[in-house]
C-alpha cells in the first residue's frame, strides 16, 4: 500500500467525481452476478470488497496467522504487517460472469471462493487494523473511473457518499441451496447442512462485529433475493439507479 493510500483519513468520507453503485449484503444473495453485470453494462470498475478479505484469510492462513480453530488467539501485529504488504488489484472478466484477482503480480484461482477460505475471511475481518488498511486501496478506487462496489459495509463506511446503495439479502437456506447448486454444478460434492451451518455463523459474526458490522444503509435499496432470479434482481437494480441518475 502506498503512502499516499495510507495517508488517507478513514474517518472523513471520500470525496468522488465518478458514480459510485454500492451493493452490500451476506455471501450467497446475489451480489457478485448483479455487481458483475452492472460493472460490465456500465464500463465501470468493479471491486468485490469480499475477495479481499478472502485473500488477507487466506494468506493469513498459509503464513500460520490463522487456523480453522476459531478459538486460537491471532496476532494483530503480524496480520496486519501481512496486509499491508500486499499488492491487489481487479480485472473485470468479459468471457465469464466473473473477476480475475491479482495478487503481488499472479492471478488467484477459484480456491478464494470455497467456503472453508469464507470462515477465515470472516476471522481476519473482526479486526479494525485491517478493515483501516484495506480502505484507503477501495476508497482510492473511486478516484479512477465510476465504480460498483460488491462487499458489507461498503455502502456505510467505504462510499458513505455514493450515488446508489442496495442491500441484497436473502434467507440463509436459500442461500445455502445456491451454494450446494454451484458446487454441483462445478463437479464438486457439497453438504447442504454444513454449508447451512457455515453461512448462520458467518452471518453472526459479520452482523455482531464490533468493526462496520454487516447492516442496510439507511438510505439504500433492500431487496430480498430468497425467490428472485439473477435478471429480476438485476431489472429491480437497473431500475433504481437509473432514478438516481446513472445512465446506462
Amino acid at each position: 500500500m502506498t503512502d499516499a493510500m495510507s495517508a488517507i483519513d478513514s474517518s472523513t468520507p471520500t470525496k468522488h467525481y465518478y458514480p459510485i453503485i454500492c451493493i452490500d449484503g451476506p455471501s450467497g444473495a446475489g451480489k457478485g452476478t448483479a455487481a458483475w453485470r452492472l460493472a460490465k453494462d456500465l464500463e465501470y470498475q468493479l471491486l468485490d470488497s469480499g475477495a479481499l478479505y478472502r485473500i488477507v484469510g487466506l494468506k493469513a492462513f498459509e503464513a500460520g496467522l490463522i487456523s480453522s480453530d476459531t478459538t486460537q488467539p491471532i496476532d494483530e501485529a503480524a496480520l496486519l504487517a501481512l496486509t499491508q504488504d500486499l499488492h491487489i488489484a481487479f480485472e473485470l472478466n468479459h468471457e465469464s460472469v466473473c473477476i480475475d484477482i491479482v495478487v503481488n503480480g499472479k492471478i488467484v484461482g477459484q480456491k478464494v471462493r470455497n467456503e472453508t477460505v469464507g470462515g477465515y475471511a470472516s476471522q481476519v475481518a473482526v479486526f479494525p487494523s485491517v478493515r483501516e488498511a484495506l480502505l484507503a486501496l477501495q476508497q482510492d478506487m473511486a478516484t479512477r473511473s465510476g465504480l460498483v462496489a460488491d462487499g458489507r459495509d461498503m455502502g456505510t463506511v467505504v462510499f458513505p457518499n455514493a450515488d446508489a446503495k442496495i442491500f441484497l439479502s436473502a434467507s440463509a437456506e436459500s442461500r445455502a441451496k445456491r451454494r450446494v447448486a454451484q458446487l454441483n454444478t462445478s463437479g464438486q460434492q457439497a453438504d447442504f447442512d454444513a454449508i447451512l451451518n457455515t453461512i448462520k455463523a458467518r452471518d453472526e459474526r459479520d452482523e455482531n462485529r464490533d468493526a462496520s458490522p454487516s447492516k442496510p444503509a439507511t438510505d439504500a435499496l433492500y431487496i430480498d433475493s430468497s425467490t428472485l432470479d439473477a435478471d429480476e434482481v438485476y431489472q429491480q437494480i437497473k431500475a433504481y439507479c437509473q432514478g438516481q441518475g446513472i445512465c446506462f
